[in-house]
């Protein structure tokens, strides 16, 4: 589990260019790191849009969006060009990044257990020490909160 104030898991994953993102590249900025289930679903759909049409509240409030899921990059690809997205979303096929985060987790559904993403956002500082866990996210809304606490965390 993650715990605030507390180093971030260093991640080093492709987009959906296929361009690499580390932790490392984000030193210096606030992030936000999104983990949410599958490419083209509807919550998650709604999830990456809500992120694309408030990005420049967002970076208003000096952030940048990662998104993370474990679907490829060739699906990611699809993805971002079909919601036209504004931010790039990491291919996590290995799991490496979604088992550091403590994301990647047994579900059930209907009786049946399976293991998968749990929708979770993380709030990264410039330093790279974790300062806010939001777990089993609803994605109505999630925006507007995530907004307000890095204006929040930022004036303390």
């Amino acid at each position: 589990m993650l715990t605030v104030n507390t180093p971030a898991p260093n991640f080093s994953l492709a987009d959906q260019i296929g361009k690499t993102h580390t932790l490392a590249d984000y030193l210096g900025k606030w992030l936000v790191l999104y983990f949410y289930p599958k490419d083209m679903t509807p919550g998650c759909t709604i999830e990456a849009c809500n992120f694309r049409d408030n990005m420049a509240r967002v970076h208003g409030v000096g952030a940048e969006v990662l998104g993370v899921s474990a679907d490829s990059v060739k699906r990611h690809a699809k993805f971002a060009e079909r919601e036209k997205l504004n931010f790039p979303v990491l291919s996590d096929e290995s799991h490496a990044a979604l088992e550091a985060y403590g994301v990647w987790q047994q579900k059930s559904m209907m009786g049946k257990k399976y293991m998968g993403i749990v929708r979770t956002t993380v709030l990264i500082d410039p330093k790279g020490v974790i300062r806010k866990v939001y777990d089993d996210v609803k994605v109505n809304g999630h925006v507007d909160g995530v907004v307000a606490d890095l204006a929040e965390l930022q004036n303390e």
